[in-house]
C-alpha cells in the first residue's frame, strides 16, 4: 500500500509574503494562510467559523512570484505536502513544527479587491530536487535562512 502526503487548502494570507534566498541563490518564500472551519457552538447552538492557521513554504521561481504578486488578505489555493521538523532550540528545549511545502499556489481574486474569483496567475510548479538542494531532509533550524 502506498503512502499519500497531500494537502489542498484555500484561504487568505494573514501577512505579506516573506522572501529570502539560500546561499546559492534559490528563492524561499514563507506564507501564512488562514482557513476557516465551520463548527457549532455548544452553548448557543449557532454555527460559526473557526480559523486555522498554516505556514507554507514556496521554493524557487514560484516563491519569487508569490512575493511579487501576493499581499496580506489575498485569497490563495495551495496544493502541497506536509513536512514535520524537529530541532533543538538555543535554550536547549526541543522544538517541532509542521508546515506545508507547496507544489503549486494559485492566486485567487484580484490584487485590489481580494475577493475570491477566477485565478489571476498560476505559477509553474518547481521541481523538488532543484528547490531543496540547499537543504537536506531533516536539516537543523539553523540551516533555514529565516
Amino acid at each position: 500500500m502506498a503512502n499519500i502526503n497531500r494537502v489542498v487548502l484555500v484561504g487568505n494570507l494573514t501577512r505579506d509574503p516573506e522572501l529570502r534566498h539560500t546561499p546559492s541563490g534559490t528563492a524561499v518564500c514563507k506564507l501564512r494562510i488562514a482557513v476557516n472551519t465551520r463548527q457549532k457552538d455548544q452553548a448557543t447552538g449557532e454555527w460559526g467559523d473557526k480559523p486555522n492557521y498554516f505556514d507554507v513554504t514556496v521554493w524557487g521561481n514560484q516563491g519569487e512570484s508569490c512575493a511579487q504578486f501576493l499581499s496580506k488578505g489575498r485569497p490563495v489555493a495551495v496544493d502541497g505536502r506536509l513536512d514535520w521538523r524537529e530541532w533543538d532550540a538555543q535554550d536547549g528545549t526541543k522544538r517541532q513544527a509542521v508546515e506545508i511545502i507547496a507544489d503549486s499556489v494559485q492566486f485567487l481574486g484580484s490584487r485590489e479587491g481580494g475577493g475570491v474569483g477566477e485565478p489571476q496567475f498560476v505559477p509553474a510548479a518547481a521541481t523538488a530536487a532543484t528547490d531543496t538542494a540547499d537543504f537536506g531532509a531533516g536539516g537543523a533550524d539553523d540551516d533555514i535562512p529565516f
